[in-house]
């Protein structure tokens, strides 16, 4: 809900009546009117385009997407792994082989001439695996799972950094909004020591007052400096996540869509990247403990085999000898004790796997259940602030002319209504941000933020 526009005041038009009913000397310095002294009835967070802020926001994401040498790198190990599928299938496939040798001898039997020979021999051989168990197929599917669940982390490290993204955009509109509430109560404290120079330059009583409103506008003035560093710092960090892209806070608080019920958002926990990469690895271990244990079965496959020898030394015919070889090759395990360990360990990883899984489900519900409270608790502390806030600009009010008109206020009592009231706008942009960050926080524990990022998305 947008903010009402407040009342507009002008401080330094009800410090000028009291000058001139009280010091007329004074009057002319209490005419003197502020700049910015009306900014006070600005609204604390500015209200835009929803649709136009969605697709900011999105821009963003993108280049910060883009722009990460961490999702780079996760990337490149998806792109191994979808490769080492590749490898595993190629394993059933026609394998070929070239061989070529040239190995010289001496000999010399006693009573017989010595001979040397120089040999060479060359062959060919095709094999392919024709049973082996289904060893290979099992290898294939753990190495596939194994590739999903890169994928699963390509898409899980992709909503890490849109979520990083979204969160330092909201943070620079909460410290844009601050930066700019301060800025308007250090112009009310600037005009109101204004104001009461001109008092004192006729009343020297007055003095006091002037002193405890140089101290309070110095004090607003170093909070508001270190607003402006806190941006700066956010600036920087949002730099570094989308590069030179210009980002415009205003209206961003806007963004994203209405936060579903508690109920839908659970719902959506296990759709999450980092529950499906979970699920990858266990069901791939799961594949893997199978394929160990195919070891115990026998293997075959067919071999065609094609060899020629020659002496290089002597090229008379009877020197070469070529033959073909076709047949079958088939392999028994008798003995392997190493399998069985090997397969109960393969299994127990696998069921381990599907333990975290479990758990890490068990653990972004938790998650999100706490986050869904806390975002609501925000959203009802920002409505609760904003009646205090109606009646706060009431009794700020009053206690300015109470203290300019009838004198029955003191300074130090306008000092605190104003620093009440601006106390709550603060409170006010700080429950907003805090809700709408919560809210980024918790639907990114479930199907991620980049489907909230579409122009139409405000439609779910």
């Amino acid at each position: 809900m947008a903010p009402p526009r407040w009342r507009r005041t002008a401080l330094a038009c009800l410090l000028s009546s009291a000058v001139a009913a009280a010091m007329p000397g004074a009057a002319m310095a209490g005419e003197t009117r502020c700049p910015g002294a009306d900014a006070v009835g600005e609204p604390e967070v500015p209200v835009g385009s929803a649709v136009a802020a969605r697709r900011h926001l999105g821009a963003l994401v993108a280049a910060s997407l883009e722009r990460s040498q961490a999702l780079g790198a996760v990337r490149l190990l998806a792109e191994a792994a979808a490769a080492d599928v590749d490898e595993a299938r190629a394993g059933a496939g026609v394998q070929a082989g070239l061989a070529a040798g040239l190995v010289p001898t001496y000999t010399a039997p006693a009573g017989v001439p010595a001979r040397s020979a120089l040999p060479g021999t060359a062959s060919l051989s095709v094999s392919q695996l024709v049973y082996d168990g289904g060893r290979t197929g099992l290898l294939v599917d753990w190495r596939r799972g194994l590739a999903d669940a890169a994928r699963h982390a390509e898409n899980g490290a992709a909503d890490q950094v849109a979520l990083a993204t979204v969160l330092e955009a909201l943070e620079l509109s909460r410290v844009d909004a601050l930066g700019r509430l301060w800025q308007q109560h250090a112009q009310t404290m600037a005009c109101l020591v204004q104001s009461l120079e001109a008092i004192v330059s006729a009343d020297r009583g007055r003095a006091s007052e002037l002193v405890q409103a140089r101290k309070t506008a110095d004090e607003v003035e170093l909070a508001r400096r270190d607003i402006e560093s806190l941006r700066r710092q956010v600036q920087l960090r949002l730099r570094k996540l989308v590069g030179e892209v210009p980002v415009d806070p205003a209206g961003l608080l806007q963004a994203l869509p209405p936060s579903p019920p508690v109920e839908a958002l659970l719902a959506e926990a296990d759709r999450a990247a980092e529950i499906a990469q979970l699920d990858a690895q266990a069901a791939a271990l799961s594949r893997y403990a199978e394929a160990v244990d195919a070891l115990r079965r026998p293997q075959v496959s067919w071999v065609v085999a094609g060899q020629v020898q020659a002496d290089t030394s002597r090229l008379s015919g009877n020197d070469r000898v070529s033959g073909i070889t076709l047949g079958l090759n088939v392999s028994l395990p008798l003995l392997a004790p190493a399998v069985a360990p090997a397969a109960d360990a393969a299994r127990r990883r696998a069921g381990a796997a599907q333990a975290q899984r479990d758990e890490a489900l068990e653990q972004r519900r938790s998650r999100i259940g706490e986050a869904h409270e806390q975002m609501r608790a925000a959203a009802e502390r920002a409505e609760r602030v904003l009646a205090v806030l109606e009646r706060s600009d009431q009794v700020r009010q009053a206690t300015r002319q109470q203290w300019q008109q009838l004198g029955r206020r003191s300074l130090f009592d306008v000092i605190a209504s104003e620093s009440e009231h601006h106390a709550l706008r603060l409170a006010r942009v700080n429950a907003l941000h805090d809700a709408q960050q919560l809210a980024a926080s918790a639907r990114a524990l479930g199907r991620g933020i980049a489907p909230l990022l579409s122009a139409d998305a405000g439609a779910e």
